[in-house]
């Protein structure tokens, strides 16, 4: 998107998360988990749309499509496994292997990044109402407790901003401090 300026380029609405080091655990995981949502996003920050999108690597993998898999991942995770809904997860998944890679369904960065937020906001009211100890079921891990939901997250996303890292290095030049 242009204006009179130039390229619009992408502001992060999450503010970086000053994590306690000492905490209850439900708080340490929710908190490491809000830390890692404000990373994915600082990496796209300052980005124009075509620059998020940019492929730099023979996968799929964008920034933009990082921020698709991980609004995937955070409906997956809590709505259908915490929360047990029978909601369709987006971008055509699981008949669509890699539609929140695709991009090309017409929907901007901007776009994407709100349903992301929206996401987020919607895992942490259902956290909210779970206990850690409570048990679900996942078609590949089988049974797990909240808890091991919670250290899966972290891990998922700690992988992807490990990702984003380097596409954002390929990108820009910019590298994490």
């Amino acid at each position: 998107m242009t204006d009179a300026s130039g390229p619009r380029t992408f502001v992060s609405p999450l503010k970086p998360v000053d994590l306690r080091t000492v905490a209850p655990e439900r708080e340490a995981l929710a908190g490491w988990l809000d830390y890692q949502r404000a990373e994915l996003l600082s990496k796209i920050d300052g980005l124009t749309e075509e620059q998020a999108a940019q492929r730099v690597v023979p996968s799929l993998t964008t920034l933009h499509g990082l921020v698709r898999h991980l609004t995937k991942v955070e409906l997956i995770w809590f709505v259908n496994v915490i929360e047990r809904s029978t909601e369709p997860a987006p971008f055509g998944w699981p008949q669509r292997k890699d539609g929140d890679f695709l991009l090309d369904d017409g929907a901007t960065l901007h776009e994407d990044v709100a349903r992301y937020l929206a996401a987020c906001e919607r895992s942490r009211r259902i956290f909210a109402g779970v206990s850690l100890d409570d048990v679900r079921t996942h078609h590949r891990f089988g049974e797990l407790d909240v808890r091991s939901i919670m250290m899966h997250l972290n891990r998922e996303y700690a992988q992807h901003n490990g990702h984003a890292d380097v596409i954002r290095e390929l990108v820009d030049g910019r590298t994490s401090s």
